[in-house]
């Protein structure tokens, strides 16, 4: 693929629509294509850069994912632990037979307190607790839906944040760590991702994008739409280059060893019926014709949508971050006609 082609066909799409944030292509290992757009800070006109932090959402679950394989590899969970025999709450309609993995993949069956199924308007979606009172894991507890089980735990895939609150609330119990401070320490700090971190929204640090709410005739931050840090389900900040890191890092056993990464990448159940899209833990995956897998991490909340993709056979790893709700995929769909993956 030429690359003139490549810049050509991102600068149309970036041009349409209007896209903020930054956009990374790299192939067998040279990176071809990077660039940054719109504005950190609308207001102040703070334009993002290639080293801007952003908000991944859903991204996080990675994360969660890789810690939660950390404590695996220590011996101190293994993926066949029941949920509930750490995690005490009192939840009288809850299947006891949740399993860790059950939660990584989205086969637990638990309602979710953020069920994508049941919001109508994600930029404006509310829960019985004020999001700024969402400062650790535990505290989600009582946000979970009193409701019967969607299925029992292993039968189908229902994407659910509830199982990654409880995922954080797993390696808070059993580490004796901060959920945020595990991470940081066992995956962050190993994969060398230095600009990584949880940080309150009101509270963002220097060279931080605001999320960004399109309201029409105007924009608004998404810091009163979002729990204030993170709880396992979504909340981390991230670069372009530290995205890289972690790939790198993760698929050379630098994080985990090289059968949990093999788990962690093998598809588990398929995520909806006639589609080549499968889970596996923390990660979508996508089956080619050809057989190769597509390894992704995907986020959208408010102000936030994120995509970041790797086809190993053909070493290509692509990357786009927005701090809008919905910047990323029309970038992502032009970019997927150019056939580099």
């Amino acid at each position: 693929m030429n690359n003139t082609r490549i810049h050509d066909v991102i600068t149309d799409s970036v041009n349409k629509n209007n896209f903020s944030g930054v956009i990374s292509i790299r192939i067998k290992g040279d990176i071809i294509f990077s660039k940054a757009y719109g504005y950190a800070d609308r207001s102040n006109k703070i334009p993002n850069n290639l080293e801007t932090r952003f908000g991944i959402a859903s991204g996080t679950k990675f994360f969660t994912a890789l810690a939660i394989g950390k404590l695996v590899q220590s011996g101190q969970l293994t993926l066949e632990t029941k949920v509930f025999d750490i995690v005490k709450y009192d939840f009288p309609l809850y299947s006891k037979n949740i399993t860790i993995e059950h939660l990584l993949t989205h086969t637990s069956g638990l309602p979710d307190y953020y069920d994508e199924e049941k919001v109508d308007d994600f930029n404006n979606f509310t829960l019985a607790i004020p999001w700024y009172e969402l400062k650790r894991p535990i505290q989600y507890l009582p946000i979970f839906p009193q409701e019967k089980m969607k299925f029992n735990p292993g039968e189908k895939f229902s994407y659910c944040n509830s199982g990654y609150i409880l995922l954080a609330i797993v390696i808070e119990q059993v580490s004796g760590m901060a959920y945020t401070e595990y991470v940081k320490q066992h995956i962050f700090n190993l994969a060398d991702m230095k600009h990584s971190g949880f940080f309150p929204l009101n509270q963002l640090p220097e060279n931080t994008a605001n999320g960004y709410i399109d309201k029409g005739d105007s924009w608004q931050t998404n810091v009163y739409n979002l729990p204030i840090i993170a709880g396992g389900d979504g909340g981390a900040f991230t670069t372009v280059e530290d995205v890289y890191r972690l790939w790198d890092a993760f698929f050379n056993y630098q994080l985990l060893p090289k059968a949990l990464v093999e788990a962690y990448v093998k598809p588990v159940i398929s995520t909806s019926d006639g589609e080549k899209s499968y889970h596996g833990y923390g990660l979508w995956l996508y089956k080619k014709s050809d057989k190769s897998t597509i390894v992704s991490m995907v986020g959208c909340d408010p102000g936030v949508s994120f995509k970041s993709l790797i086809h190993q056979d053909k070493e290509v790893i692509i990357t786009v971050i927005s701090n809008t709700s919905e910047g990323a995929w029309p970038i992502l769909n032009d970019i997927r006609q150019l056939g580099l993956y």
